[in-house]
Formats: C-alpha cells, sequence, structure tokens
C-alpha cells in the first residue's frame, strides 16, 4: 500500500474507533488528539524499508532493522500487534507527557498499518518468523492507486456514519448490525430481480 493509502486508511481508522469506543479513552478523546496521533505513527511499520517515505529520513536506523528482519518482517508481526494492543490496554501514569487518548491514537496508527498491508497481495508475516503471510488481497498496487485511494476514502466515509456509542462486539453488538444489514441488502437485491 502506498504512504497516501495507509495515511487515509489511518484517518478512517482513527475515525472508526472512536465511534465505535474501541475503548473507553478512545470513546471519550479529543478528535485533535487521535488524529494527528494517528497519522504520526500510520507510516512507521515501514521503518524496515529504505525506500519507504519514512525509511528515506530515517536511512540510519531503517537499513539496520531492514538488515536484520527484511522487509515487512518483525515490525508486521503479531509481536508487534501484541505489544500495540498490550499498549491500547496499559494505564499511563498521571502528568504523562503524552496525552493518554494521544497515545492510544498512536497505537492505532500502528496497527491501522499492518491491517491496511493485509489487504494487499503481499500480505503480512503475522507469525514472523515464520515466512507464513496473512493476506485478504482486496488491492493490487501494480494497477496504480485509484482503487486504493477509492477503498481508503469509502472506508472514511462509512467510519463518518458509523452510529456512535453502538454496542461492542457480540451477539447484539455492531457486528452483528453491520451483518444483518449487508443480508438485508443482499436480498432486497435478490427479490428487486424480475422472474423470467
Amino acid at each position: 500500500m502506498t504512504a497516501e493509502g495507509h495515511l487515509i486508511f489511518a484517518i478512517a481508522s482513527a475515525i472508526f474507533a472512536k465511534r465505535a469506543e474501541l475503548t473507553p479513552v478512545l470513546a471519550s478523546a479529543d478528535w485533535w488528539h487521535i488524529i494527528p496521533a494517528t497519522l504520526l505513527t500510520c507510516l512507521l511499520p515501514d521503518i524496515d524499508h529504505p525506500k519507504s517515505l519514512l525509511g528515506q529520513r530515517l536511512k540510519w536506523l531503517s537499513q539496520p532493522i531492514a538488515r536484520a528482519f527484511g522487509h515487512r518482517g518483525f515490525t508486521h508481526s503479531l509481536l508487534a500487534v501484541a505489544g500495540g494492543v498490550a499498549l491500547l490496554q496499559m494505564k499511563l501514569p498521571a502528568g504523562w507527557i503524552i496525552p493518554t487518548d494521544a497515545f492510544q491514537g498512536m497505537v492505532l496508527g500502528y496497527l491501522s498499518h499492518i491491517v491496511a498491508d493485509m489487504l494487499t497481495p503481499a500480505g503480512v508475516p503475522l507469525l514472523w518468523p515464520c515466512r507464513w503471510r496473512f493476506r485478504l488481497p482486496l488491492l493490487n498496487s501494480q494497477k496504480g492507486n485509484q482503487l486504493e485511494r477509492m477503498l481508503c476514502l469509502a472506508l472514511v466515509g462509512y467510519a463518518m456514519f458509523f452510529p456512535p456509542g453502538m454496542q461492542h462486539f457480540g451477539a447484539g453488538g455492531w457486528t452483528s448490525s453491520v451483518i444483518n444489514t449487508v443480508q438485508n441488502s443482499i436480498s432486497r437485491i435478490i427479490n428487486a430481480q424480475p422472474e423470467r
């Protein structure tokens, strides 16, 4: 995924996380903390690629990481995801230099990068150092980034209209509502087809 795609996907992730109340801190987060914080770290996993936007600016850090782990190695693994989830659960001490909602936004930005890379044919090695790649190849970057841009902007639109305060995961939660909406839409399309 391109840097532009990661930035737009991170915005969609931040909006969705706040509106879906992913954590209590994100539910009450200040938009001026969460969006910039998410954008700040959404390109960070690509520090392992010296030709990436961040890698070109921080070559002194990028090149050793690339030699040690390769591109889409440790920085795109479940170890990094587990670290991110642990950081989301961490209670920061009072008076911490970074506001708690900005800190969680930074973690969210990093995690959004990994999820976005799973949408490409290259996927991510979640079980690193095992080389198996996990992917849901919806985006093919070889055809340009128009599809990528459209998908990411559509996700921003969906996140903006996601009903805030919906119940969390579970039988009566928002995941059930999304599935029901999709099923109802498919039923309407099938029922609208003229009989032959």
